[in-house]
C-alpha cells in the first residue's frame, strides 16, 4: 500500500526556489520510499552503501561530475565533506532543485548545512504518518486506543508488521545501536533504562536532576542523552509560553515522544485493552495529540510555533500555537464525556489576557464535534 505524504506539495513549491532541498526525520519514517516514488526524475544515490560512500569521500570532484544535477543523496551526513563541494557546485550552476539531500541524523546533518549550505537550502521534516494521511487512505482506526498503541510508523501499515515486533526491532537496531554509537554508551542497559524512564515522564515537565538520579547517571550525561534522543526524532521538548501576565510560570520544558506507538511499547502497553486500563492513558493520549499537531505543521509546511502554559498555582493550558499575533488554545482530555470543568484552564488564561486569545479548542477522545458559544469541541479523529 502506498500512502500519499502531505509534505509533497511543500517540497514541489520550493524545488523552484532553492538549489538544495533537505529532507530529514527519524529512521523508518518513510523518507527513502517517499523520495523514490515521488521524484522519479531524480537519480537516487544511497550513501549508506560502503562503495558509494568511499567514492564520494575519496574523490568528491569525480563523484559530483557523475552525479551533477537532479540527484537524491540519501544519508548524506555519512559524507560530511561533500557539503562544501555541493555549495560550490550550486553557486556556479544556479540551478534550482539541483539536489535533494536526505538524512536521519539531524544533529550532524544540520551542522553541515549551517556551515556550508546556509541560504541555499529549504529544510523539510518527514515524521511518521499523520492522521490526515491515514484517513485519506481509509486506514486510521476510529478507536483511539488502537491508534495510540499501534503508532504511526509506515512499516506497520505498508508491510503490516505487528506493532510489538516493529518497536522491539526499532529499539534494538536504531535507538540502542545507532544512538549508543553516537554518544559512546558503555553500559547499554543503563541507556535502555534511561529511554524507558523518559517514556514514564512523557507529558510531564522535565526534571533533569530527578531523571539523572533515578537512572544513576550524572546530570550532564542525562542532558547529553536527551539531546541525542531529540536530534534523532525520538523525543521532542515542548517549551513553556512566557508572557506579561504577572504570574509565576513554569520555565522548564515538557517531554514528549514523536510516536505514541513507540511510547506505548516502552511503557509495556502491548494492546488496546491494556491501554484502556493503563494509568498512562491520559498522558499517552495527550502525547499523541500534541505530536499530531507537530506532524501536521511540519508536513504542511505551516511553521507554527507551539508551547504549553502553566503557572505556579497549577493553572494550565496543554497546547498553545500561533500563526498570527494571537494564540490558539488547546486542551486535551482522554475522555469521551464532555464536562464543563474541562474548559477551565483555557478560561483562566483568557481571563488573564483576552486580547491574546484567538480560539479555544477542546480535543477529546469522543467522535462528535461541537461548536459552543466560546470554544470548539473537536474529536481526536477530526484534527486536521
Amino acid at each position: 500500500m502506498t500512502i500519499k505524504r502531505a509534505i509533497k506539495s511543500g517540497i514541489d513549491e520550493y524545488l523552484s526556489k532553492y538549489p538544495v532541498i533537505t529532507l530529514t526525520g527519524p529512521r523508518q519514517s518513510g523518507k527513502t520510499t517517499f523520495l523514490k516514488n515521488e521524484f522519479p526524475e531524480y537519480r537516487y544515490v544511497n550513501l549508506e552503501n560502503p562503495d558509494t560512500r568511499n567514492f564520494a569521500s575519496t574523490d568528491p570532484n569525480a563523484f559530483l561530475k557523475l552525479y551533477d544535477k537532479y540527484v537524491i543523496f540519501d544519508e548524506v551526513q555519512r559524507v560530511p565533506q561533500l557539503f562544501s563541494y555541493i555549495q560550490a557546485l550550486v553557486d556556479e550552476s544556479k540551478i534550482m532543485g539541483q539536489f535533494i539531500l536526505s538524512g536521519s541524523q539531524n544533529f550532524h546533518l544540520l551542522q553541515n548545512i549551517t556551515q556550508s549550505l546556509a541560504g541555499r537550502v529549504a529544510l523539510f521534516k518527514l515524521l511518521p504518518f499523520d492522521f490526515s494521511e491515514l484517513k485519506l487512505s481509509g486506514i486510521l482506526d476510529a478507536d483511539f486506543t488502537v491508534s495510540m498503541q499501534k503508532g504511526f510508523y509506515p512499516a506497520i501499515y505498508d508491510r503490516e508488521i505487528q506493532a510489538r515486533m516493529f518497536y522491539s526491532n526499532y529499539i534494538q537496531t536504531y535507538i540502542e545501536r545507532d544512538l549508543s554509537e553516537i554518544i559512546h554508551v558503555r553500559d547499554l542497559k543503563l541507556f535502555r533504562n534511561f529511554v524507558r524512564l523518559c517514556a514514564a515522564r512523557a507529558g510531564n515537565v522535565i526534571n533533569l536532576n530527578s531523571l539523572a538520579n533515578e537512572c544513576g547517571i550524572s546530570q550532564p550525561t542525562a542532558k547529553s542523552w536527551l539531546s541525542v534522543l531529540e536530534s534523532s526524532y525520538i523525543i521532542f521538548q515542548l517549551q513553556p509560553y512566557f508572557s506579561n501576565l504577572n504570574k509565576r510560570v513554569t520555565k522548564s520544558a515538557k517531554l514528549y515522544f514523536y510516536d505514541s506507538g513507540l511510547l506505548c511499547h516502552l511503557l509495556n502497553i502491548t494492546d488496546a485493552d491494556s491501554m484502556k486500563l493503563s494509568a498512562h492513558k491520559g498522558n499517552v493520549f495527550e502525547n499523541m495529540i500534541i505530536a499530531e499537531y507537530l506532524k501536521s505543521s511540519y508536513h504542511q509546511n505551516l511553521l507554527h510555533d507551539f508551547w504549553f502554559w502553566r503557572d505556579a498555582a497549577g493553572h494550565e493550558v496543554d497546547l498553545l500555537w500561533q500563526n498570527d499575533e494571537r494564540l490558539n488554545l488547546v486542551e486535551i482530555k482522554a475522555t469521551q464525556t464532555i464536562m464543563s470543568d474541562l474548559f477551565k484552564g483555557m478560561a483562566y488564561f483568557e481571563n488573564l489576557a483576552p486580547q491574546l486569545v484567538k480560539s479555544k479548542t477542546l480535543v477529546y477522545a469522543g467522535m462528535e464535534n461541537q461548536q459552543r458559544s466560546s470554544e470548539k469541541v473537536v474529536s481526536w479523529y477530526a484534527i486536521d
